[in-house]
């Protein structure tokens, strides 16, 4: 949910009009929409390159869940693992332009830890996974937007540990 929809219903829950600090991170919110769609257009349009090179991170420097009887282990689990980062990457880019961690939370980390533990995949590797795809994700991005961007990616490591 944006700041504005969220502003929105928690005034309304309380039968009351938008504050002056609702209004001014409204504002501040409408303002940066640009740079929050830039960003996460250099993020969609590079995806793939982004994905590769956090996955060839994160593998050399884990490299026990691509050896036999690691996680990602054999074609079908790397590319399960690859999949995995890619969705962290989109959901990222959905908190982006939301100016939120709302639907991050909402749509894909409730629940993520006790999904990784029922698989056995190590918590830990996926956490790393994602701060390689932050590292080479805000390479590509002005150090601005990759300030911008970092808040983001820091929400879903933190959420995994």
């Amino acid at each position: 949910m944006s700041i504005v929809a969220k502003s929105i219903v928690n005034a309304d829950a309380e039968a009351r009009y938008l504050s002056p600090g609702e209004l001014d991170r409204i504002k501040t919110y409408v303002a940066s929409g640009e740079s929050r769609i830039r960003i996460s257009k250099i993020l969609s349009d590079n995806r793939e390159r982004i994905i590769r090179e956090a996955g060839q991170q994160l593998f050399q420097k884990r490299p026990d869940v691509v050896s036999p009887g690691g996680n990602a282990y054999g074609e079908e689990m790397t590319a399960t693992c690859l999949r995995d980062l890619d969705y962290y990457l989109r959901l990222i880019t959905y908190g982006i332009l939301a100016g939120d961690v709302s639907p991050i939370e909402e749509i894909g980390i409730v629940g993520v830890k006790e999904m990784y533990n029922s698989l056995g995949t190590p918590i830990a590797a996926v956490g790393e996974g994602v701060r390689a795809v932050k590292a080479v994700a805000t390479s590509l991005l002005t150090s601005e937007d990759a300030s911008e961007a970092s808040a983001y990616f820091d929400y879903v490591v933190g959420a995994l540990q």
